[in-house]
């Protein structure tokens, strides 16, 4: 007796999908959709809905491709209309994924998380971030898992304790500017001191005091409370930065060894003369400044705070504090060197709003902040970087009315 011969079937259906599915009323109801897409319809990346379904058919089980029944549907939704019935699943229902998508989902949340310490946790020791692959590799030595259903910010601060506990980090500080009335500056400063916060600058705007300090983020309500209240709504507060990381000074005699090692000879003999010249100016320009540094005072200091700024008012002399060493002489804002690219971004916009302005890098001591010191156009100091700009607009003003 002959047998059929098998005929093969070059088309599997309803394979390669991401089943969502809900039950209701006892009955299970599924349906069929792309993979990567339910995750994105629900995030709001994906718009269109035929991207998302294979089908708009509801089945009781889509491996075997059995459709919902209409009595069903109707008892359980209220309604027969499938595509209303596919939103409501595709909301609310529970996604099936394949393992691969599972493990992408949890890397990429890893990887988040330490995206998130990177940004808002420095090493206290040199005041710079880490980067993420190294905080990568330190969550994973401390065997930190992720879970998916919290969001990666705060999982991140869960793990800073346990990173702590390996090598030296911390939250990065906030850097604020502060202006209250002349009348509340021995309060501000003693709420600063209080809750650790550290003087960067101080100046005098009219009859403002202002100050760009570094505090703790968890600090930054009581500050803002005091100067709404405090003020009497004559303060100012204004976020400079979520997460302050110090400028690090660039070692020349250390890249010239790197280069060295690279066997770069060339570029490490370019780097010890730069660094020769580099240090030939610096001299010359203290040896200029040193008998109208002996004749300038040298301000206040700020009672409980943990830096000792130089208070500047607008008019001063331009020269050196005693004790006090240039970093990087009176020279363009746009000569700025590469380790303080941060600042020359900054200052920019001076020269945008009127061209010939110059700057003076000053440094207190090893370790101590670096303050800049700003001459108009004209040669006349004017201080801090709130006074230029404060000038520099004034400037720019005049000369749009007067055209």
């Amino acid at each position: 007796m002959s047998q059929g011969v098998f005929q093969p079937i070059g088309q599997k259906r309803l394979t390669n999908i991401a089943v969502v599915r809900m039950k209701k009323f006892g009955k299970r109801f599924e349906i069929a959709c792309y993979k990567n897409k339910v995750i994105n319809w629900r995030n709001g990346v994906e718009k269109d809905l035929d991207e998302v379904l294979q089908t708009s058919a509801v089945f009781a089980n889509v491996s075997k491709g059995v459709l919902a029944k209409r009595e069903d549907l109707l008892e359980a939704f209220g309604t027969d209309d499938t595509q209303t019935i596919c939103l409501l699943i595709l909301a609310e229902g529970e996604v099936q994924i394949s393992d691969k998508e599972r493990k992408v989902e949890l890397d990429t949340l890893f990887r988040d998380v330490a995206s998130v310490l990177s940004e808002k946790c420095i090493n206290p020791e040199s005041s710079r971030p880490y980067t993420i692959s190294m905080l990568e590799r330190a969550l994973k030595d401390s065997h930190f898992s992720v879970d998916p259903k919290r969001p990666a910010k705060a999982q991140a601060m869960e793990a800073l304790p346990l990173l702590k506990a390996r090598f030296p980090i911390e939250r990065a500080r906030m850097r604020l500017r502060l202006a209250v009335p002349l009348r509340c500056k021995d309060e501000m400063l003693e709420l600063l001191g209080r809750q650790g916060g550290a003087v960067e600058e101080q100046d005098l705007l009219g009859d403002l005091f202002s100050v760009v300090c570094l505090v703790e983020p968890g600090t930054f309500r009581s500050v803002h409370t005091f100067i709404q209240t405090s003020s009497e709504g004559a303060g100012r507060l204004e976020v400079l930065s979520l997460a302050a990381t110090g400028e690090a000074e660039a070692d020349v005699g250390a890249a010239a060894v790197g280069l060295e090692g690279l066997g770069l000879a060339a570029g490490s003999t370019q780097a010890q003369q730069q660094q020769q010249q580099a240090q030939a100016q610096v001299q010359q320009q203290q040896q200029r400044q040193r008998p109208a540094a002996a004749a300038s005072s040298s301000g206040f200091v700020a009672a409980g705070a943990t830096a000792a700024p130089v208070q500047r008012q607008a008019g001063r002399p331009g020269a050196a504090a005693a004790g006090s060493t240039v970093v990087y002489p009176r020279g363009p804002v746009g000569g700025l060197p590469e380790e303080h690219a941060s600042r020359r971004e900054r200052f920019a916009e001076l020269d945008e709003l009127q061209p010939g302005w110059s700057v003076e890098l000053r440094s207190r001591g090893e370790g101590a902040t670096i303050d800049a010191v700003f001459f108009s156009p004209a040669g006349d100091c004017v201080g801090a970087y709130a006074n230029a700009r404060r000038m520099a607009l004034r400037t720019s003003k005049a000369a749009a009315g007067g055209a």
